[in-house]
């Protein structure tokens, strides 16, 4: 599903370069579910942010499903992620403003469907969540744990193939952080594709593999004992 080939990416002020990723390789099949481990500054955002088409790479090749997607234009990447990626970010990216139906409908709403379908997906999806009795509360009025589930129902309500956690258990109490890593494990079961950044070594143990960066690279690959 993922290929990417000596990916480079350098970011440039006028007196500092620094380089982010260093000719990285980097692959993911479809159905795989890929935790990436490695100290801050290593390069594991900026990764996540080109796998998510949010940047592009300086140099090196990136396929998505066949597609060379390393040069796209921000219109071309835009298209590319709707409907396709779903993200799951540490401090949840809610909209204060709209209720919580109403921030897991917002990617139906750019894959234009219609008011009633979008009505009945988030409403069996909300439900699924264990959160459909906060359906017309806000964000604010919300605990952690149901934020980052609301998140992850936004991430999922348009069924992408591919989904991508940086820190989805950051902000969250032990707990929280075991049913967020359930619900991932049972998307990831029904054959999503799932790769995610983490520091916590018992959210890496729900992975198939993990990656470990450091200083823009690949140093190690780990796969999970059968």
């Amino acid at each position: 599903m993922i290929q990417m080939k000596s990916i480079h990416k350098i970011f440039r002020t006028e007196e500092i370069e620094t380089v982010a990723l260093n000719s990285i390789d980097f692959h993911v099949t479809q159905g795989e579910f890929v935790a990436i481990m490695g100290p801050s500054g290593c390069g594991k955002s900026t990764l996540m942010n080109i796998l998510g088409l949010l940047d592009n790479p300086c140099d090196g090749s990136y396929l998505l499903k066949t597609e060379e997607v390393s040069k796209l234009n921000e219109r071309e990447r835009t298209k590319h992620r709707i409907g396709k990626i779903g993200f799951v970010f540490q401090n949840f990216n809610l909209i204060d403003d709209l209720t919580v139906e109403e921030n897991v409908a917002l990617p139906l709403e750019y894959l234009s469907c219609s008011r009633s379908e979008r009505k009945r997906m988030v409403s069996e999806l909300l439900s699924r969540m264990n959160i459909a009795h906060r359906a017309k509360h806000y964000p604010k009025q919300l605990s952690g744990g149901q934020q980052q589930r609301v998140a992850i129902a936004r991430a999922v309500v348009a069924s992408p193939n591919l989904i991508l956690a940086d820190e989805p258990t950051g902000n969250l109490d032990s707990k929280n952080g075991e049913e967020v890593m359930s619900l991932l494990t049972e998307l990831h079961k029904e054959g999503t594709t799932v790769v995610m950044v983490t520091h916590n070594d018992r959210d890496a143990s729900y992975a198939d593999r993990v990656v470990h960066m450091f200083d823009g690279k690949v140093v190690v690959e780990k796969y999970k004992e059968v």
